[in-house]
């Protein structure tokens, strides 16, 4: 007996590659915009562009634009901290992000913004051409 069925495990395989396919594709995709606004955003803010693609001096480069001391950059560790670390890091990158966001000339509301849906507003930063960095422009004084 002949079913007309003998066809749907190979469909719904074929269905989940194109899907982990395009998600692999749109992930890229948000990467490359990422790192094309956090470099426009590092520039705005008086570091190196390429600064954004080295893992612990970018954070480094955020605390000089945040105007955050450069001794910060050892909190990344709380990351490793169970269930607390990751509480503690998340104040401490309230506090970076707030410090962005009003060096940039804005304020609180802004600052959820980076927070909540970073790569939006972070884009904002970097594209919005009324948007200056008010702070002073300074290189990780760590040496």
């Amino acid at each position: 007996m002949y079913s007309h069925f003998h066809h749907i495990p190979e469909a719904f395989a074929a269905l989940g590659i194109a899907m982990i396919g395009f998600l692999i594709m749109f992930s890229l995709a948000l990467m490359a915009f990422n790192i094309f606004v956090m470099w426009k955003v590092f520039e705005k803010g008086g570091q190196p562009g390429w600064a954004c693609l080295v893992p612990v001096y970018n954070f480094l480069c955020e605390l000089c634009i945040a105007k955050k001391p450069w001794w910060w950059v050892f909190f990344l560790f709380f990351l490793f901290i169970p269930i607390l670390g990751p509480i503690g890091y998340l104040v401490i990158h309230i506090m970076v992000c707030h410090g962005i966001s009003t060096n940039f000339g804005k304020g609180a509301g802004f600052t959820v913004g980076l927070v909540l849906l970073s790569i939006v507003f972070f884009a904002i930063i970097a594209f919005d051409k009324d948007i200056k960095y008010v702070g002073t422009t300074t290189t990780p004084d760590f040496f």
